[in-house]
């Protein structure tokens, strides 16, 4: 199963966890009830900011939400985001999502 596919079936649980319905949710993070959908369905994912507003507003860590059954090594993990990283090298937009997305897990800010 795909990343995207992953993390939006676990949002979606963690949502109806909560008693919340996709607009409501959508509501309470900012978004657009469709951008919802399709980050819940794996084919969009979600902004970092965002990802911030559904931290809190489902009351869960980035441990929580990211937890999956078949995470890969430490060795694994780095080769991956380094190779995000080449990819990503010459577009400063990108460089700077990534950025964000790595000193937010970090750091937990």
């Amino acid at each position: 199963m795909d990343f995207k596919k992953s993390f939006g079936e676990k949002l979606k649980r963690l949502r109806k966890n909560k008693g919340l319905t996709q607009e409501q949710l959508a509501e309470i993070i900012e978004i657009d009830p469709r951008n919802l959908s399709r980050i819940e369905v794996g084919s969009s994912f979600v902004k970092a900011d965002t990802l911030e507003k559904i931290l809190k507003a489902l009351n869960v860590t980035t441990e929580q939400l990211f937890a999956n059954d078949h995470i890969k090594s430490s060795k694994e993990l780095v080769t991956d985001i380094n190779k995000y990283i080449e990819i990503a090298k010459n577009d400063s937009k990108k460089l700077e999502k990534i950025h964000k997305m790595i000193r937010f897990f970090v750091f937990d800010e």
